[in-house]
């Protein structure tokens, strides 16, 4: 049963008691993994296919009767579902386009800021139970929008070395480039080195589990990351007018995702945490993935009571969810004060699933309490910015002495040279 806490009595430990940390084994069966695949390419990945997966692949990659065969297979109701949510998704970001911009100044002065788009992303797509078309059109559309020229998207195959008609049907609608038949730390480090078949990648995106997201730690710096994800995060703000039905859903929401998935009430009304309490049990035992949402409720839930709302946004922002929402009468006056979380989700009708699908706002965000510091994935993402300037010798002259002094100030006479010669005619900038 999920434990109900009093705020006031809390540490900080007791609070912010998350580590994404990998286990020693862990790390060394990852090592193994990139090792393997950066030796052995495609004979590494058909053999850990077989060996995780438990099937024989030949072809790695998806075909293109593949892709067709799923489409039809879908009902076209749910094309257009995937549709309308990416059609959400596609405006949203495309809000987050940056431009570049040019300044000019008086005597010859140029600069300015440019973005181009990263040329080959890699998108990591989990299965559990099949892949999840959700990730495909929250990574792929930005990436899209931001330009990128290559987009290749890598899921494990069920045991008939397939995947799932919902994930191609999700990838055609996004635009995706390929699609290769590969999930694990076994696909991070395809997309870091490259094989014969799977093409090197500039940065990796997408979620995954503890061996996704070491294999990504690991190969940072060969290529970027979007960020080392945890398990996934809910914080319900809740006031004593709340529905615990409503409350409780919502908590189940993300406790079935994963044993370790963390899923927090705070509230000022003890009434309501009760009355979760209670529901939460209730609810559990309906779920097909009740034993998964059992374990992460009862290890890794709480219930924290405040005594009164200034207090439970104070635990939101030591907290620093993933996923939050503000189940109040007027969340808009609550939102200027939040100061970290990943997705803010408000009122009482914006349950988090909302955002996982459609609304539009991107569902990868960052967890374990780095919504401190990081940000939703974003356009932004998946563009370099590059600053450049000019300036003409009439520009640099009257400016050369005082670049000079300080470059000497830093111990650095071959700076100030540099900029010393081009006033000097054939002789040594002294």
């Amino acid at each position: 049963m999920i434990p109900i806490l009093e705020f006031d009595h809390l540490s900080p430990g007791d609070i912010l008691n998350r580590d994404i940390r990998a286990e020693e084994n862990v790390d060394a069966a990852v090592d193994a993994v990139l090792a393997e695949v950066r030796e052995k390419g495609d004979a590494a990945l058909r053999a850990y296919t077989k060996r995780f997966d438990g099937v024989d692949l030949e072809d790695l990659q998806v075909s293109e009767g593949e892709m067709e065969a799923a489409w039809n297979a879908l009902d076209p109701d749910f094309i257009t579902t995937l549709e309308m949510a990416a059609a959400n998704i596609r405006a949203f970001h495309e809000k987050q386009v940056h431009k570049d911009f040019l300044v000019t100044r008086e005597g010859g002065i140029v600069m300015g800021q440019r973005y181009t788009p990263i040329e080959k992303v890699g998108v990591c797509v989990p299965s559990a139970p099949a892949a999840f078309p959700s990730t495909i059109l929250m990574n792929v559309i930005p990436a899209k929008i931001a330009g990128v020229r290559d987009i290749v998207i890598v899921t494990p195959p069920d045991k008939d070395g397939k995947i799932s008609p919902e994930a191609l049907a999700a990838a055609k609608i996004a635009g995706a480039d390929k699609i290769f038949k590969v999930g694990g730390a076994q696909a991070v480090a395809a997309l870091a080195y490259g094989t014969e078949t799977v093409p090197r990648v500039d940065k990796i995106v997408g979620p995954g589990g503890i061996f996704v997201a070491t294999a990504k730690r690991k190969v940072f710096g060969q290529v970027a990351i979007d960020m080392i994800a945890g398990p996934s995060e809910i914080l319900v703000l809740a006031d004593g007018k709340s529905d615990p039905r409503w409350v409780a859903a919502d908590l189940l929401s993300q406790a079935e995702h994963d044993v370790l998935a963390s899923a927090v009430l705070v509230t000022d009304s003890r009434a309501l945490a009760e009355q979760v309490q209670a529901e939460l049990e209730v609810q559990l035992e309906r779920l097909p993935r009740r034993d998964v949402a059992r374990r992460s409720i009862d290890t890794g839930g709480k219930i924290i009571v405040t005594d009164s709302l200034d207090k439970a946004v104070e635990a939101v922002n030591r907290i620093a969810p993933e996923h939050l929402e503000l189940c109040v009468d007027d969340p808009f006056a609550l939102l200027h004060r939040v100061k970290n979380a990943g997705s803010i989700f408000l009122g009482r009708n914006a349950p988090e699933a909302l955002g996982d699908y459609f609304a539009g706002p991107n569902h990868t965000l960052p967890t374990s309490g780095t919504a401190r510091f990081s940000s939703p994935l974003s356009v932004d993402d998946f563009v370099k910015k590059s600053s450049f300037l000019y300036y003409d010798q009439a520009a640099l002259s009257p400016v050369a002495e005082r670049i000079a002094e300080f470059a000497r100030r830093e111990g650095l006479e071959a700076h100030a040279r540099s900029v010393l010669i081009r006033n000097e005619k054939g002789g040594d900038a002294r």
